[in-house]
């Protein structure tokens, strides 16, 4: 296998000798699913029995296997669409490790822990998998909990520093005394439950270079092959070697939803990726947000995805020919009969499994190429992209603009003039450096017309409203929380995030926007992202849309067929046929294409 598909690395390969392969336990990208899109922090056991019903039924038989509870099942009284940080009720052992909630996870009553729920996948030849934090549990540390066969307590291993900003359950696990043992515990336990995945938050981004280590080394001390994944991203591509030494896959980027900008900014980033990719050591573009989302997530609210159908075969069409992990995130029970055709496409789920060398062939704008190899049979495999966007205009061309937005940068106010104009455009862009924690709020925008009357833009209905992320919220964040920028409260205005179009009709008379700017404190206080421009328009903010579909043409040689060769549409099965020196289908915009080339032999 490995002789086909590439090597591991060298830093893997000169410790092989002192611990299992554990690359070997998940050679293939792993496929499955996670209740953090639909469930947040409050998934039931219930629920995930349900999903893992739906998975036998359906998914087993195209290669669908592990079924992963997310994030905070130790708590039992957790809030959707959030955490309950005020007064959460911990379930924990007599070793400082956290036990599932049992009103949330009644097989485990009793000290039983997930073995019961472990066993009841596992009947159904599924794998399971759960979420953890990095680090040791604050309330361990306060309560000065033993760790498993030392003399030390969960206060003598921890440090504040590194803390993870949006989320206090946990502290670094500081090197030293304990920090091995205390890691050893968690997977001892782990192991006993029947573990077969584990997703580890908050190690990619920064990198934690310790606890990565920590980790693969509990793991492969548990006596179970436990498959590690590392989140969220993007990791830097520095330790590209050593997070393929330590872990099965890990993150290339932070939380990724139903956007079409979040999905775009994919491209560059698993180009970037691309040379990285290895057996049993998958670079991770995160998971699938389709059929329905966020019943109870952290983000969001109940719905289908707001991908479309061009969009949501863009997405598996990158991810499969990119090979990372297959993580789908809707409710599985509520998946219609498109999704459920899209996921289970044969030909589609076999470039993700078994193909070689993939890469991106070109990018020309935004129209985009990737090939790989079909070891079993010689075949290249090629997918087509239409990325194109209906331009935007440029901001010299706006009523008025901020100027770049940072972590350092206090609000900013404008005074916007709007005489003789219909229309108001609150935009908001991507600063430069991806949509990441772009939390934009609008604050006490207010109309003034001809007598000087003042009016709260908020208690105006608007005509369509757009965020890249999440979707725009009236005197609220666009995470739900209040408006606070740099510190200050406001009552009023409009929380949004970038790139995001906030369209009104204006009343008669309207003579000015007044209205201050800036980055939500929910943003501001992490440590990447959040760079944005804000812009005001009183013109449509959009060139003329480009055409629905455009050839891509992909000269055969780049392929290596000097000779021609033969197509095949994977995603129909539909044989198109031979072709001499060029390939040049339409490609929808937002939309793509996956193909076989099968290259006549010499």
């Amino acid at each position: 296998m490995a002789a086909l598909l590439g090597t591991i690395p060298a830093a893997h390969s000169q410790q092989a000798a002192s611990r299992p392969d554990f690359h070997q336990w998940a050679t293939t990208p792993p496929m499955g699913w996670n209740s953090w899109d639909c469930y947040g922090p409050t998934v039931t056991e219930a629920e995930v029995k349900a999903n893992a019903d739906y998975m036998a039924r359906n998914l087993k038989s195209s290669g669908w296997e592990y079924v992963v509870v997310d994030i905070r099942w130790y708590v039992g009284n957790d809030t959707a669409h959030g955490y309950n940080e005020k007064n959460p009720d911990w379930n924990l052992d007599e070793y400082g490790r956290f036990v599932p909630a049992v009103n949330r996870f009644p097989s485990a009553a009793g000290g039983k822990g997930f073995k019961p729920l472990a066993d009841y996948l596992h009947s159904k030849g599924l794998k399971f998998g759960i979420h953890i934090m990095r680090g040791v549990p604050v309330v361990a540390v306060q309560r000065r909990l033993p760790i498993l066969g030392t003399k030390l307590t969960a206060a003598d291993i921890y440090s504040k520093e590194g803390q993870a900003r949006w989320l206090h359950d946990m502290y670094t696990v500081k090197a030293g005394p304990g920090a091995q043992e205390y890691y050893d515990s968690l997977f001892k336990l782990y192991a006993a439950w029947g573990l077969d995945f584990v997703k580890v938050d908050d190690l990619s981004e920064p990198y934690h270079k310790p606890e990565v280590e920590m980790i693969r080394r509990a793991i492969d001390k548990s006596g179970r092959r436990i498959v590690f994944s590392t989140s969220p991203g993007e990791t830097p591509i520095a330790e590209a070697t050593h997070v393929a030494a330590h872990a099965n896959m890990w993150r290339t980027v932070g939380d990724f939803w139903d956007s079409w900008e979040q999905l775009k900014e994919h491209f560059a980033v698993c180009a970037r990726w691309a040379s990285h990719i290895r057996p049993g050591a998958f670079p991770d573009a995160d998971m699938l947000p389709l059929g329905r989302l966020g019943i109870r997530a952290e983000r969001g609210d109940d719905r289908m995805t707001r991908f479309t159908p061009d969009e949501q075969r863009t997405l598996m069409t990158l991810w499969s020919i990119f090979r990372s992990p297959l993580m789908f995130g809707g409710d599985l029970p509520s998946n219609d009969a498109a999704t459920l055709a899209l996921i289970t496409n044969p030909r589609l789920l076999a470039v993700n499994q078994r193909s070689t060398h993939n890469r991106q062939l070109f990018r020309r704008g935004d129209l985009v190429a990737w090939t790989a190899d079909d070891p079993a049979t010689g075949d290249k495999f090629l997918a087509l992209f239409n990325a194109q966007d209906q331009e935007l205009a440029p901001a010299s061309e706006a009523a008025w603009a901020s100027g770049p937005i940072t972590r350092q940068t206090s609000a900013k106010t404008a005074e916007v003039d709007l005489a003789g104009a219909t229309k108001l455009y609150l935009t908001v862009r991507d600063g430069g450096d991806g949509t990441a924690w772009d939390h934009a709020d609008w604050l006490n925008p207010i109309l003034l017309n001809s007598d000087g009357k003042p009016v709260p833009l908020t208690t105006r209905p608007w005509r369509r409203a757009t965020a890249g992320w999440g979707k725009p919220a009236v005197n609220k964040s666009v995470s739900g929380g209040p408006l606070l920028v740099a510190g200050k409260a406001y009552e009023t205005g409009i929380g949004t995030h970038a790139n995001s179009i906030i369209e009104y009709d204006l009343p008669a008379g309207t003579t000015r926007l007044s209205t201050t700017v800036g980055l939500d404190n929910a943003a501001a206080g992490q440590n990447t992202g959040g760079t944005l421009d804000f812009l005001v328009f009183t013109k449509s903010p959009f060139r003329p849309a480009p055409a629905d579909s455009v050839r891509v043409p992909v000269a055969l040689q780049e392929l290596g067929a000097t000779a021609g060769a033969s197509v095949q549409d994977l995603w129909t099965g539909r044989q198109i046929g031979k072709f001499t020196t060029e390939f040049a289908p339409y490609v929808r915009r937002h939309g793509a294409a996956l193909y076989r080339i099968s290259i006549p032999k010499k």
